[in-house]
């Protein structure tokens, strides 16, 4: 009787250490710079994580960027990735709802995921605020290239999702691509192969623009040129990758950023996709409750369906 209780618990720890073991390897965050970061002023780290009233991470004063990687199992591995930057308005990261939640959703796919904890534009941090961001994007689509091979992903099945603020940051990753903000001396590819856009901020052009999301990466009276660079739908061309939006019509961030963007990108015969809900608000990460579709059953078939998933 003694040695099958012992021989139960022993087997129980043992599978939990399997358990941890095997998330462990499926989730590793490595320093998104191997040495300087570039565009930064020394000083003290100041961030902070904390779980808001709704039970949402949310990371605040980030200076040092990091890549959270999530691999699917390798028999599951389908050769895709996607780099995924949470909202926040340019003022925080929700990297949990609109993060880490959606990387596994990711994985069970068989899609690698890669949950890019972002600088926020700040003029304390960094000697340029409204590039920092997307240095950061930029290098992880760098890292993730450079990297394919050890983790599975075709180099050219590499996309960029973004939410909120992390959709400008991800759409803007997906048309200012032909600049290099950072270094790239084996000159590979900065252009994501696909954008998921979820509820993004698209445009800083009035009316639809994001004031907030605005003032926080340009500050509080850009010029008109620094607008217009920045409202990525005027910066669509035919070599812009396709994109899956989602919105809703009653969303604070103006459902019609994903209009304009969709309808740039039609104008250009770029593929584009789009779910539009009639009710949903703002900030609901992977699930509306509203409506019964699940937008992310939608991206899975849509990217099989563009051979992203094969």
């Amino acid at each position: 009787m003694i040695l099958k209780s012992f021989l139960n618990h022993f087997f129980f720890y043992f599978i939990l250490l399997l358990l941890i073991s095997k998330q462990s390897l499926a989730q590793t965050t490595i320093p998104l710079y191997k040495d300087s970061i570039p565009n930064s002023i020394a000083g003290p780290d100041e961030e902070t994580s904390t779980i808001n009233k709704d039970s949402v991470l949310i990371i605040s004063k980030v200076s040092r960027p990091t890549l959270t990687i999530y691999l699917p199992p390798k028999e599951k591995q389908t050769g895709a990735a996607v780099i995924i930057c949470p909202g926040g308005g340019y003022w925080v990261l929700a990297a949990g709802h609109e993060g880490a939640d959606v990387a596994k959703r990711f994985n069970e796919m068989g899609v690698a995921a890669f949950v890019l904890k972002y600088r926020i534009p700040n003029e304390k941090t960094m000697r340029n605020k409204e590039i920092g961001a997307l240095q950061d994007a930029q290098r992880a689509i760098q890292l993730v290239r450079e990297n394919a091979k050890e983790w599975g992903i075709r180099k050219k099945g590499v996309g960029i999702m973004g939410f909120s603020a992390g959709g400008h940051l991800a759409s803007t990753a997906g048309t200012h691509y032909q600049t290099a903000y950072i270094s790239n001396p084996k000159n590979t590819s900065l252009r994501p192969d696909f954008m998921v856009l979820v509820y993004p901020v698209i445009s800083l052009t009035e009316p639809i623009g994001s004031k907030n999301s605005g003032e926080q990466l340009l500050g509080k009276n850009p010029s008109a040129e620094k607008i217009a660079a920045y409202s990525n739908e005027l910066r669509v061309t035919r070599k812009t990758p396709p994109a899956f939006l989602v919105h809703a019509k009653d969303d604070g961030v103006k459902v019609e950023n994903s209009l304009v963007f969709a309808a740039a990108l039609k104008q250009h015969n770029v593929p584009v996709d789009m779910h539009i809900y009639q009710k949903g608000g703002h900030g609901y990460g992977m699930y509306n409750t509203t409506s019964d579709v699940l937008w992310m059953d939608l991206v899975e078939q849509w990217m099989k369906d563009r051979k992203f998933i094969r």
